[in-house]
């Protein structure tokens, strides 16, 4: 294997902004979580609910992609996709999933394991129809992972079903629906000097509490 290219092993950066003790958090993850969210908002961090997506397929081979959190609260975390997509034949056939959410500039990151599952057709429903009416057909056009001949494919069906609904509502697809990511492990990690993170791990235990731990970075 060739030597690290010079200019990109020199990239490097000293933590700097803050510190993470276990008196800093709250003892309800979920609440913490929130806290943080709310805190990158207001930091005006792009898109603070892209997370990137993890999910191994049946024989453990892993696949990764960026999605957007569309909701959480105390029985996990929503995003939603094509149920005919990787990520979700993944999913389908081994039904656990890690979330990464990258705060860079706030020199923190937080990530979920838990078990996946869908949301209920109603909830897939509500979302679906509150989205720009571009995005619902969206959904229609795209035949999400598969292969297309060009873009002209993919436009051509777009311009079908903006002609057939255009003086209706658009139906939610059979395909298309809302994943629930439950989680087991939420991990807080804060940026910190000469490489000492602070890392925050909430573990669920069987009686449906929340053990903390502090890892070594």
């Amino acid at each position: 294997m060739s030597a690290p290219t010079p200019a990109i092993a020199r990239l490097r950066r000293d933590y700097q902004q803050a510190g993470l003790t276990e008196n800093d958090v709250d003892p309800d993850p979920l609440k913490q979580f929130e806290r943080w969210f709310n805190e990158a908002l207001q930091a005006g961090i792009l898109e603070p609910n892209a997370m990137i997506l993890g999910t191994p397929d049946g024989q453990g081979q892993p696949g990764t992609r960026t999605v957007l959190l569309k909701g959480f609260d105390e029985h996990g975390f929503v995003f939603y996709t094509n149920y005919d997509s990787r990520k979700a034949r993944q999913l389908t056939e081994n039904p656990q999933a890690s979330l990464l959410f990258p705060w860079i500039a706030l020199e923190r990151q937080v990530e979920i394991l838990g078990r996946v599952g869908k949301v209920s057709p109603e909830e897939s429903a509500n979302y679906f129809h509150s989205r720009p009416v571009a995005s619902q057909l969206g959904a229609w056009a795209s035949q999400q992972s598969n292969v297309l001949s060009g873009r002209a494919e993919l436009e051509k069906r777009l311009h079908e079903l903006e002609i057939k609904y255009h003086d209706q509502p658009v139906p939610v697809p059979p395909f298309w629906g809302g994943y629930r990511v439950l989680p087991l492990t939420i991990e807080f990690w804060q940026g910190r000097p000469s490489r000492l993170h602070d890392r925050l791990r909430y573990s669920l235990e069987s009686d449906g509490t929340w053990k903390m731990v502090r890892l070594s970075p």
